[in-house]
């Protein structure tokens, strides 16, 4: 049988599962990780009860690990900060729940809002603040595991406004 085109396909090629990759159980790129983030802001039930608020210092909760990765709930009230830092080995996804943060780099200062994320490699010197009136809540995904977080002198995230 002659047809216009020269490649010709045998059967569905749905049919073929060895073809196809299985979906993977848990993030293994960059996107993947801004992703986990964001599918657990959207989803409030996953955090929202585990919410503490702290006068004397900043709240956390380990939410999830899997292989190679942490998610981390913080809460912030006004004024707290986590002083200059950055987190090791570890790449990370910020990602702003509810209120507003406030990110100090030695490139400048970025106000970050509820849905807003920033995406970090290894050796990323920040610092993070709730300079806002009402208090605030952050997921972070560290990619591999936080093992450590150093902290920086001040001089280091002199704040600038950035321009976008």
């Amino acid at each position: 049988m002659n047809s216009d085109s020269d490649l010709q396909i045998a059967g569905d090629i749905l049919e073929v599962p060895h073809l196809l990759q299985a979906p993977r159980e848990h993030p293994a790129t960059v996107a993947e990780f801004a992703g986990l983030a964001r599918s657990i802001a959207d989803d409030r039930s996953q955090w929202a009860h585990l919410v503490r608020y702290d006068a004397t210092t900043r709240w956390y909760h380990r939410l999830r690990t899997g292989p190679g990765y942490e998610v981390w709930l913080l809460s912030w009230v006004p004024g707290q900060g986590s002083g200059p830092h950055d987190h090791g080995r570890s790449s990370g996804v910020l990602t702003v729940l509810s209120g507003a943060l406030t990110e100090h780099t030695r490139r400048g200062t970025r106000a970050l809002r509820e849905g807003e994320q920033r995406v970090f490699a290894p050796g990323y010197v920040h610092e993070v603040v709730n300079d806002a009136l009402e208090p605030a809540v952050s997921l972070h995904v560290y990619f591999p595991g936080l093992t450590e977080m150093p902290m920086h002198t001040e001089a280091r995230c002199e704040a600038r406004p950035v321009t976008a």
